[in-house]
């Protein structure tokens, strides 16, 4: 059999590291292309050493580099070692538990930590804390212990862990369902023009740039879901305080749809929110915002408040944790700088 014909389940020491599905809209586009736009870190004498070696696997075969991926292929990424990820090791790192019981903990994670190991972030997770501080955690549905939603590494706030199965299914029940509860607090470039509203638009990955998300706007077909209700709690000149309650939770959610409105988030450097995209020319200015971005040197989002009902008790549970200091102090800093600038005119 031609290496080519072979396949994935024709050799047990195979470890899947990528899978994807081309949606219903793919153009045909080569398999190194393809994987290209979804791996991050990957480069394209990687992606064809794999194909080489017959570790692209098209809907369960081998195929070679120059494969043209089709409308709901199957794409799998297969080779003879574990992936990083699967290899957790447990960390002696501290947690910030604010609430824990038999059945879970809710966790305030601080700015800078990933959540779950990953490309280029092996170990210093939450999830390499979780393991040392806790045993026989439950696997989520991606093998991931203890995980039942997740928040962007340099977006601080609250996480909820589930300790026993039941707690994970009920939990993850929750989330798919749309039950539990999240708001966050954002700080954003602009005047948001509406008091309050909603986001609504289909989330995916953005084909001209694979480390970005993007809406895709009156069309079904690409992307998932995404529902955000923002409101306006301050506004700060060239910037905006504002609330967002998920009503889904997909990557990048927030980000992603606040700047579909117009208002990125304040820098946000994955977005552009690292620029100044509001405001005067005046050098005074430019210093002014190069220092609020040296105070807050990551995208201002803070994961506030968490609810969800209790797995074992049925009890509604809600959370609420402060805003950071960096993300205050940028605050107090633009108020300081909105009431300067309105008693100069």
């Amino acid at each position: 059999m031609s290496d080519q014909k072979r396949s994935e389940q024709d050799n047990d020491e195979l470890y899947e590291h990528h899978s994807f599905k081309a949606s219903s809209g793919q153009v045909p586009l080569r398999v190194d292309k393809f994987l290209m736009n979804f791996i991050e870190n990957a480069t394209r004498n990687k992606i064809q050493a794999a194909a080489k070696d017959g570790n692209i696997f098209v809907n369960g075969v081998a195929v070679k580099q120059n494969y043209k991926v089709k409308a709901h292929d199957e794409v799998k990424v297969l080779l003879e070692y574990p992936p990083y990820e699967n290899l957790l090791t447990a960390e002696d790192i501290p947690l910030d538990i604010v609430y824990e019981d038999d059945a879970l903990l809710v966790v305030n994670k601080e700015a800078g930590m990933v959540v779950h190991p990953g490309h280029g972030n092996y170990s210093g997770t939450l999830i390499n804390a979780l393991v040392f501080h806790f045993d026989n955690l439950p696997n989520n549905s991606s093998d991931r212990p203890g995980l039942v939603h997740r928040i962007d590494k340099d977006t601080s706030g609250l996480l909820v862990v589930a300790k026993t199965e039941e707690a994970m299914t009920h939990l993850s029940r929750q989330f798919f369902h749309k039950t539990s509860q999240r708001e966050y607090v954002a700080m954003v470039w602009g005047n948001v023009k509406e008091d309050e509203g909603v986001i609504e638009g289909n989330i995916g990955r953005n084909p001209k740039n694979r480390l970005q998300y993007m809406v895709y706007e009156d069309d079904n077909e690409f992307g998932k879901e995404a529902i955000t209700h923002y409101k306006v709690l301050e506004r700060l000149g060239y910037v905006t305080l504002v609330t967002c309650r998920l009503e889904t939770g997909r990557t990048h959610q927030i980000r992603v749809h606040m700047k579909y409105l117009g208002h990125t988030l304040f820098n946000d450097e994955r977005y552009g929110g690292d620029k100044i995209l509001k405001g005067t020319t005046f050098t005074k200015y430019k210093q002014f915002v190069d220092n609020c971005f040296k105070i807050l040197p990551r995208q201002a989002l803070h994961a506030k408040t968490l609810g969800f009902e209790h797995p074992t008790t049925g009890e509604w549970m809600s959370f609420n944790s402060e805003i950071p200091s960096d993300i205050q102090n940028c605050i107090e800093k633009w108020r300081n700088y909105a009431v300067n600038s309105i008693k100069e005119q």
